[in-house]
């Protein structure tokens, strides 16, 4: 059941508005956990469950990304425009406008590279990283992809393959096949959570930022962020940082594995029955690892 917010609101980013929720009492000691969610061009919708947390003691804070959700929709702005900076920047505005002073950022697939070149520029305010299915670069994602595309069941990575040579992607056949991917290394629940079919949802309402950025889908990256990664800044990290994938994540142990060899003080929770969001599929286990995390931060 979601915690319902104790305010919500939009702040100005630029000519812009990014949109945001907080539960709890952000004067309380403890600090904040700002949720950053992935995409490029998702929602904070499926990350709607750490609000939870707050009932345990800590403010939760989550926001949607500039270009989709209740933020400022910009559907005719180009790849010169979305950039891993804005979102950087965006991240850095909402913190000052909210008095932030204290916080754990929790980034979730494309937010845990957000929130670890955000942590690697070491903030005052920053007290933990939680990096959650999250590749360490594009590079090594893309790597990856084809690994786990090469397991798919025969003849479905041949039709992936055929409607992105022709450009068709946007066609029926390719989103079945792609959904075959998705059933096995995104999220493995029958039906899928409603709070992440809203992501999903948004995420075609309007798709600039994440088909501009990305890709048509998760493992055919050829948007901007192809050849993007925070490899060179994880030794900067300077907080305690938790890692988070799942057996089945498409976030696989290979793309995970530069955090855990780069950050000086890291440790790595993996998730047995779980692909990209063990918190909506092993839900019990992941409050428990969290919350043992953010208790060991202290308040």
């Amino acid at each position: 059941m979601t915690v319902s917010p104790t305010s919500k609101g939009t702040v100005p980013f630029g000519p812009h508005r990014t949109w945001y929720r907080v539960t709890g009492d952000l004067g309380v000691a403890a600090p904040a956990l700002v949720a950053v969610h992935g995409g490029p061009g998702s929602t904070h919708d499926y990350l709607v469950g750490l609000a939870r947390f707050a009932e345990l003691g800590w403010p939760v804070v989550h926001y949607d990304q500039l270009g989709n959700g209740g933020s400022t929709h910009l559907p005719d702005r180009g790849a010169d425009f979305w950039t891993p900076s804005l979102f950087l920047d965006e991240l850095a505005n909402l913190l000052a406008r909210l008095e932030i002073r204290d916080y754990v950022l929790f980034g979730q697939s494309w937010g845990g590279l957000l929130a670890a070149r955000h942590a690697a520029a070491r903030p005052p305010g920053l007290r933990g990283l939680v990096v959650a299915n999250a590749p360490a670069s594009y590079p090594l994602w893309l790597r990856e992809m084809k690994v786990l595309r090469d397991q798919l069941p025969a003849g479905v990575d041949d039709t992936l393959r055929r409607h992105e040579a022709a450009g068709t992607t946007d066609s029926r056949e390719y989103f079945e096949a792609m959904m075959v991917f998705y059933n096995r290394h995104v999220c493995r629940l029958t039906p899928w959570p409603r709070e992440f079919m809203a992501t999903f949802m948004e995420i075609y309402n309007d798709p600039t930022v994440y088909y501009t950025m990305n890709g048509p889908s998760e493992f055919h990256v050829v948007g901007s962020l192809r050849d993007w990664g925070v490899v060179d800044c994880l030794p900067d990290i300077a907080v305690p940082t938790l890692l988070i994938s799942g057996r089945h994540d498409e976030a696989t142990p290979a793309t995970v594995q530069p955090y855990q060899d780069l950050i000086p003080d890291v440790r790595w929770a993996l998730f047995e029955e779980s692909s990209h969001i063990p918190h909506l599929e092993e839900p019990e286990r992941f409050t428990a690892v969290l919350t043992e995390f953010l208790t060991e931060l202290g308040r």
